[in-house]
């Protein structure tokens, strides 16, 4: 452990053996079993109640009286003009970028004809009705608006409903209602938490249900999303508290470093960052840019407590820190070393990649292009972060010529007799007699 004059507490852990990894590897993550009783009860009552519970719930959890739950066109309009022309620049110029690279997720229809007479294709099609959740609190998210509206109306989606919570005023930052609106979605909600996954499941008097619903939150929300699928409603992707790690060596800045670091600490106290390094002696030198940096930072108390949990490690070298880090499979994952390309094509588990002394988190998380909707605690071992397929379903079509038919029926039917099932193999026999007949 690293026990610093200003508080700053990082773990630190020189060449650990191969079976510590497993240790190392776990996450700040809350127990969710104890939060699923309340969850459940905030789902019957939204269920069986619809408006009245969300404004309860609204009152209770926000602590603020709400007459209506949607947002008005109003409210949408004044908080255009709210919005400064220099921020409305830079919303505009990463809707621009998100929207480039996620046009270019587009998919052509594939056609095969697999035998003779037998044509096979699959198309995507949209999902029809999809529901965004943007957290609220401390730090409003109005970026995800962007990284999940665009992809939905990219995709084609009828109906995108979105919720956040309102602040102590009643009122939804003007910011996210620009975002909202230059996205396209009119549909806006103020209601947060566990009864904002219960109403876009369940749909009330005034929200829609949806099909699937998108987007981060706390450890509440997170339950709340998993227990919607009891329901029939899809979730984006398993989200948990945010993290990164960055791989540097001598060739990095450790004041880059540090700042990437604590980018991700900043997020909440739950949050995770980790460093793994070959060189012992760029440990130190980020510890002093951390120091030095954290003094600056208005939510620095928050950033301090998410590094108590988070970690530096020291590996001997880079295929060892190339296996730990696979092992590992960050959210976001910055790539800071001479041997760069090494580690580059060796990634296997990963949400997104940042790569070299100038790709910072940060641009991915606002306007690079990709998405910053991710997997976290480990599950980008097989999760991919939200993109373009994530709105779309991929649906497969057949059509079977006489002939076609005749090529592969007797198949079939040896299959489907070797499985014991006549009615399958019948299905295919009474074709075949006909064509037989006609012939």
């Amino acid at each position: 452990m690293s026990n610093r004059k200003n508080g700053i507490v990082m773990q630190q852990f020189r060449y650990p053996s191969a079976s510590q990894w497993q240790d190392l590897v776990k996450r700040p993550s809350a127990s969710y079993e104890d939060l699923e009783g309340l969850v459940s009860d905030i789902f019957l009552k939204v269920q069986k109640e619809g408006d009245a519970a969300l404004l309860g719930y609204t009152k209770q959890f926000d602590r603020v009286v709400l007459d209506q739950i949607a947002v008005t066109e109003g409210e949408i309009k004044t908080a255009t003009s709210g919005v400064s022309e220099e921020l409305k620049q830079a919303i505009q110029l990463a809707k621009k970028n998100i929207e480039t690279f996620h046009s270019a997720q587009q998919t052509a229809k594939v056609e095969v004809e697999t035998q003779e007479g037998v044509y096979c294709w699959q198309e995507k099609r949209p999902i029809e009705k999809v529901g965004l959740y943007i957290p609220g609190g401390s730090a409003p998210l109005f970026s995800t608006v962007l990284m999940l509206a665009i992809p939905a109306q990219i995709a084609g989606c009828k109906e995108v409903v979105l919720c956040t919570p309102p602040d102590v005023r009643g009122q939804v930052p003007e910011v996210l209602l620009y975002t909202a609106q230059l996205c396209g979605v009119t549909q806006v909600f103020k209601v947060g938490g566990v009864q904002a996954i219960a109403a876009m499941t369940f749909g009330t008097e005034s929200i829609p249900n949806v099909y699937k619903i998108f987007g981060p939150g706390n450890q509440y929300v997170t339950v709340a999303k998993q227990w919607a699928t009891r329901y029939n409603v899809a979730q984006d992707l398993p989200a948990g508290p945010s993290e990164l790690l960055v791989v540097a060596d001598e060739s990095a800045d450790a004041n880059f470093v540090a700042a990437d670091l604590l980018s991700q600490a900043e997020h909440g106290t739950d949050s995770q960052v980790v460093l793994v390094t070959t060189e012992d002696s760029f440990i130190e030198k980020v510890i002093k840019a951390l120091e030095k940096q954290l003094e600056e930072l208005p939510r620095k108390k928050i950033a301090k407590q998410a590094l108590r949990h988070s970690k530096m490690i020291l590996l001997k070298d880079d295929a060892t820190a190339v296996d730990f880090i696979n092992t590992y499979g960050p959210e976001h994952y910055i790539i800071s070393v001479k041997n760069e390309a090494f580690y580059v094509d060796r990634v296997q588990n990963a949400g997104s990649v940042f790569i070299g002394n100038y790709t910072p988190e940060s641009a991915g998380d606002y306007a690079s292009g990709t998405n910053h909707t991710l997997p976290t605690n480990g599950y980008a071992k097989q999760y991919s972060g939200v993109n373009l397929d994530s709105f779309t379903k991929a649906i497969t079509f057949q059509k079977i010529t006489k002939n076609g038919l005749q090529v592969i029926g007797e198949s079939i039917e040896l299959m489907a007799e070797a499985e014991g099932l006549q009615a399958h193999k019948n299905a295919v026999t009474v074709r075949l007699k006909k064509i037989n007949d006609e012939a």
